[in-house]
């Protein structure tokens, strides 16, 4: 039995863990700083969005329990608001498959248990550098997922992968129950609003403890007026500055949220996230190498949803490479290689494409425009959300956007 440590219980780590629990001859711990009831007695840890390829990998793995209960989400309703009140470009993009939101506190408490059903071991702690060291030692690999706190410092920021020094949104979220929906008869749908200069609005369908909610994101420019919530308000001050916000800007969501309450003590969610990149091996206090996954060596922002997806599908190709490993030992040159194929096969898409949404270069602006009158452009915009890797063949620079927008005949980006 070969002895391996997953230290942080998120997306990425419980499906690593539960993935060598499944295979057989591997004995696992995981370390979690919060037990099942204190996630689900806690507050939200995020605005999950899983897309078709995450959640295949999730099915394959037996790892799928609320696909019957979670909202299918099919297509998304995308605006600009160039000034308040106004609605411009408004188009639908259609996912290729559907879209489902579940509170990781329901998820993540589950999949702890499940560790525990599946005769592998959780210990609940806090871990420091020196725990760490104490834990690596004993094992004969220890990744580590925790994306937050000191053990995250462990791994070297990558300044040459890393687009930005310091958050480029404030972000405010809310689960709410009671929001009315645009077109009830349409299904579940997810909306997304542009405010120039300002940030942008995300309405995700999800379930949350008690049952279907909707989750609200505000992605505020540092210092706009959409910006008012860094003293983290209790979530009924919250609703009420987030139902103002509307009534100037979007009064049609805000006839939406009238009715709208929080759905628990613990429904808002606060954060400024510095997108980042880090080295995925880092040695202890006693030199041991360990690797990272997920938002340990990975961090987008929110805006395009990469960061449970990206760890679900880091889950998978970590699994398969450790499983291929068979009885060779785990060496720092393993780990770097491990990483560096799936940064090159998946993560540097998500990397770039929440870089081009953070920043819309005006080739960006052309395709948002030109998904308002030409429906591939749409649905090839969505796809990529849900493919990042596409990215690359048709919106990494202007002349490739040019191409293809040429192709389904839209207007091309300036200078084109």
């Amino acid at each position: 039995m070969r002895r391996i440590a997953v230290v942080g219980a998120g997306q990425a780590g419980l499906q690593l863990a539960l993935g060598l629990l499944g295979a057989g001859g591997y004995e696992v711990t995981v370390v979690s700083a919060r037990t099942p009831g204190e996630l689900l007695g806690g507050p939200v840890l995020s605005t999950q969005a899983m897309f078709g390829p995450a959640l295949r990998v999730e099915r394959a793995a037996g790892l799928d329990e609320w696909e019957a209960t979670a909202p299918q989400v099919r297509s998304v309703d995308a605006a600009l608001v160039p000034e308040p009140g106004v609605r411009a470009l408004e188009f639908t993009m259609t996912l290729d498959e559907p879209a489902q939101s579940v509170d990781q506190r329901i998820k993540m408490a589950r999949r702890l248990s499940l560790v525990e059903e599946r005769g592998g071991r959780v210990e609940y702690r806090e871990l420091d550098r020196a725990g760490l060291a104490e834990l690596a030692a004993a094992h004969e690999l220890t990744v580590v997922a925790a994306g937050r706190g000191e053990l995250a410092g462990i791994f070297e920021r990558d300044a040459a992968r890393s687009p930005f020094d310091a958050p480029q949104r404030r972000l405010t979220a809310l689960y709410a129950h009671g929001v009315g929906a645009p077109d009830p008869a349409a299904g579940p749908r997810a909306r997304m609003h542009a405010l120039p200069g300002l940030g942008e609005l995300y309405l995700q369908p999800a379930l949350t403890l008690s049952g279907r909610c909707d989750i609200l994101l505000w992605e505020a420019l540092p210092g706009s007026p959409l910006d008012c919530f860094g003293d983290r308000p209790p979530g009924g001050e919250q609703l009420r500055r987030m139902r103002e916000l509307m009534a100037f800007h979007l009064p049609w969501e805000a006839e939406l949220w009238a009715e709208a309450e929080p759905t628990d003590a613990g429904a808002s969610l606060y954060g400024a996230i510095t997108p980042v990149v880090r080295r995925p091996v880092a040695r202890t206090t006693g030199g041991v190498p360990v690797l990272g996954i997920g938002d340990a060596v990975v961090v987008n922002d929110p805006i395009t949803g990469q960061g449970a997806n990206s760890a679900a599908l880091a889950a998978d190709a970590y699994l398969r490479a450790v499983l291929e490993r068979g009885d060779a030992p785990f060496t720092e040159e393993w780990m770097t290689a491990l990483f560096e194929e799936f940064w090159d096969r998946h993560a540097r898409h998500g990397v770039a494409l929440t870089a081009a949404l953070l920043t819309m270069p005006d080739h960006l602006q052309a395709v948002f425009a030109a998904a308002a009158a030409h429906e591939p452009v749409a649905r090839r915009l969505a796809s990529t959300y849900a493919s990042p890797a596409d990215h690359a063949d048709w919106l990494a620079t202007a002349d490739l956007t040019a191409a293809y927008l040429a192709s389904v005949g839209a207007p091309a980006p300036d200078g084109h």
